[in-house]
């Protein structure tokens, strides 16, 4: 699992292009992972969304990623789930799904890296470094600071996401994380390619300082 460039996709914020598009173009530009991400949409029109999802990543053998919905993950054939804090709790999620499914925690303390990393998680999402207009439910950003503490508190691999674009890409990565998730900054330009290109750049510079 290469959680390098970790895009996620969002129907409000793609310009009206389809998923299958996005994630075609996302893949293209150097994307490692993708997940699905539909906040309200119901179990039906998730789980058709996210076959056609899951099909073009496996064209590609790039790693998909269902959002919030273990039911959703597991009866699309998808590689693994993301969970929030205030979703199902990662240790009975891998109960159901056994080994060899990917489980992200999204975390924002060390309390919940521990906890995270305890229950058997594959990766965890460090939660807003900067501000981002995507979550605005997060209160203060974790900054530079933070986020080198929740990277320094768990062995787990550490993505980073919230505000990030091919500005502050490097420093994210030279602060210890192990990838970037970027929803706005790349699925609401008409450039997706490109800007995930941009990513990549950013990210290997960030490798290479650290």
């Amino acid at each position: 699992m290469d959680l390098s460039l970790y895009i996620l996709t969002d129907k409000d914020l793609s310009l009206g292009r389809s998923d299958e598009d996005v994630v075609s173009e996302a893949i293209s530009g150097g994307a490692t992972i993708i997940q699905y991400r539909h906040k309200e949409g119901g179990a039906r029109q998730m789980m058709d969304e996210a076959i056609i999802i899951r099909d073009v990543c496996r064209e590609s053998s790039v790693p998909f990623i269902v959002n919030d919905r273990l039911d959703v993950a597991l009866a699309s054939g998808a590689d693994g789930v993301h969970l929030g804090q205030d979703d199902l709790d990662a240790a009975s999620a891998r109960k159901i799904a056994g080994p060899g499914f990917i489980i992200g925690v999204s975390v924002r303390s060390s309390e919940e890296c521990v906890r995270a990393e305890d229950s058997g998680v594959d990766y965890l999402a460090a939660n807003g470094i900067f501000f981002t207009s995507t979550k605005t439910d997060l209160g203060e950003p974790l900054g530079i600071d933070g986020l080198k503490e929740l990277c320094g508190t768990t062995k787990l691999p550490v993505v980073a996401i919230g505000g990030i674009n091919s500005r502050n890409a490097a420093e994210v990565i030279n602060a210890g994380a192990d990838g970037i998730a970027v929803i706005s900054y790349v699925i609401s330009h008409e450039d997706i390619k490109g800007r995930c290109a941009s990513l990549i750049e950013s990210i290997e510079e960030g490798r290479r300082i650290r």
